[in-house]
């Protein structure tokens, strides 16, 4: 059977049919799969599983459906929704695995990260997540009505776009130095993530050991999905 992995969906209210393309992609080819891994950024912006939310609604009804098939879903926190709770994973019936993990699909280990830690020349938003992780730094957060987190919600992502287009794309790709860290840390020779919006399919040299990293694609304007079966790997797009 294949395992499906995808990330960067960035799901809202705005683009109701990319969230219907998924809920689609669930409830075909997802049913017919041995598992489906969720590598972060699922939605455009979390900012508590209490916040009412239609979309998250349509998610989680979907994603439940998969349970009820015998279809294991997983999830990793992305930049975007890293305050996804377990009260809506427990809606979703997913699991919530740590970033990064480390997965067997069929007799190997594979390195699962959203793939933002690997951006490391870019110290400005490394400084953010670090303060944004921090436990004391989300209590205080959630704490706040819903009406002041959905406004402190909005301004980000505009301050993001902005700074987003005032620097290079090489800022925010990966640094080659860190993937080769985070693959011989973990002892793997493949590395799974999303965050870039560059889908590809990278060969590395590790010292002399073949090792690949895959880079999955975003669903703006369609789907994409990465296909694991007997070895192989295929990243498609969903449409």
């Amino acid at each position: 059977m294949t395992t499906l992995f995808i990330s960067d969906l960035h799901l809202d209210a705005s683009r109701p049919h990319i969230s219907q393309l998924f809920v689609d992609f669930v409830h075909s080819e997802a049913t017919r799969a041995n598992a489906l891994y969720i590598i972060g950024d699922l939605f455009e912006a979390w900012i508590g599983d209490d916040a009412a939310d239609a979309t998250a609604d349509q998610v989680a009804a979907a994603l439940a459906s998969l349970h009820a098939r015998n279809v294991p879903c997983f999830f990793i926190h992305g930049n975007r929704d890293f305050l996804l709770g377990d009260a809506y994973a427990r809606r979703a019936r997913m699991t919530l695995l740590p970033d990064p993990s480390i997965v067997e699909i069929e007799g190997e280990r594979i390195l699962l990260m959203h793939g933002d830690t690997l951006c490391t020349d870019d110290a400005p938003y490394q400084a953010f997540r670090a303060q944004s992780r921090n436990p004391a730094w989300q209590r205080a957060f959630l704490a706040r009505p819903v009406v002041e987190r959905q406004a402190f919600a909005a301004q980000a992502r505009a301050e993001s776009q902005r700074y987003t287009r005032s620097i290079g794309d090489a800022i925010t790709d990966v640094n080659a130095a860190e993937v080769l860290s985070e693959l011989r840390q973990h002892g793997v020779r493949r590395m799974i993530h999303g965050h870039t919006h560059r889908p590809a399919i990278h060969a590395i040299d590790l010292g002399g050991d073949d090792a690949e990293r895959v880079v999955l694609g975003d669903w703006y304007e369609q789907g994409s999905v990465l296909r694991c079966s007997g070895g192989l790997t295929a990243l498609d797009a969903v449409r």
